[in-house]
């Protein structure tokens, strides 16, 4: 092969690689968020829906974010599918038909069952949750097809989250970062709170997928050694499907939810 040829062949193999290294990465800034319904067949009387990843009609894992106006309450009802939700904003209420009202607020937790009649209700101004599911498509179906997929659900009021620093986790870099574990599988995948101090300059080193939604607060964040910076907001979204460097800077307290398949440092 002469220098020429060489040299080309270099410079396609560079490009493949920069190309699907570019594919494994987002981000989603606040305001580049593409709205929908999330059901529908009830027309205007629907929450709205934007998928962050995934997506919600089809059988893959998604993670999306749903909005209700205020005093909204759904009919009793089930879900084909388990799902997370994590309140971004506002006050929401998942229960039993029956149960006593409890609000939670930016930064609470929740699991639902499959199966499991229930209804979601929101209080707030603006009512804003990150859903999350591991399979799909995500179905809302009437409550007299419930069922029992032996799983219990969860409420987390973000008042009574546990929080750790690095004294108890050693991948914890930073003295003033925290974290909040919520839920690991037997594959190693896992979903925490991170909360950064106002100020934190940093970076989120993963090997393996990493996913991560903006809770609360304001912070600049760069991909690897890029130059160019995005402000994230509430319901921003980054995430790489394989080893990266999520470089942050944050302007205010923020609060991450971070889905992760494996171990990711924060430095």
């Amino acid at each position: 092969m002469n220098k020429l040829m060489f040299a080309i062949c270099a410079v396609t193999i560079n490009a493949i690689s920069l190309a699907a290294h570019a594919e494994s990465h987002t981000v989603i800034a606040s305001n580049d968020i593409e709205w929908g319904l999330l059901n529908p067949l009830r027309g205007d009387a629907s929450p709205r829906a934007a998928n962050l990843w995934g997506d919600r009609s089809k059988d893959v894992a998604t993670g999306m974010l749903v909005k209700f106006n205020k005093g909204f309450s759904s009919p009793p009802h089930i879900h084909n599918i388990s799902y997370r939700g994590v309140v971004i904003k506002g006050l929401m209420h998942n229960d039993d038909p029956s149960a006593e009202k409890m609000w939670l607020s930016t930064g609470s937790f929740w699991t639902q069952p499959a199966g499991e009649n229930h209804i979601t209700a929101a209080s707030g101004q603006d009512n804003l949750i990150y859903l999350e599911i591991d399979s799909g498509p995500y179905l809302v179906l009437p409550a007299d097809k419930a069922f029992d997929n032996g799983e219990r659900p969860i409420n987390v009021d973000a008042r009574n989250l546990v929080w750790l620093d690095a004294n108890d986790v050693n991948w914890l870099k930073q003295t003033q970062v925290q974290i909040a574990n919520l839920w690991r599988k037997p594959d190693a995948t896992n979903g925490s709170f991170i909360k950064l101090p106002a100020g934190f300059n940093g970076e989120i080193a993963n090997d393996n997928d990493l996913k991560a939604v903006v809770v609360s607060g304001k912070a600049l964040y760069q991909w690897q050694q890029e130059q160019k910076s995005t402000l994230l907001s509430p319901a921003s979204f980054f995430s790489s499907k394989a080893k990266g460097i999520h470089r942050i800077t944050a302007e205010t307290d923020v609060i991450l939810y971070i889905n992760s398949n494996g171990r990711y440092v924060i430095r």
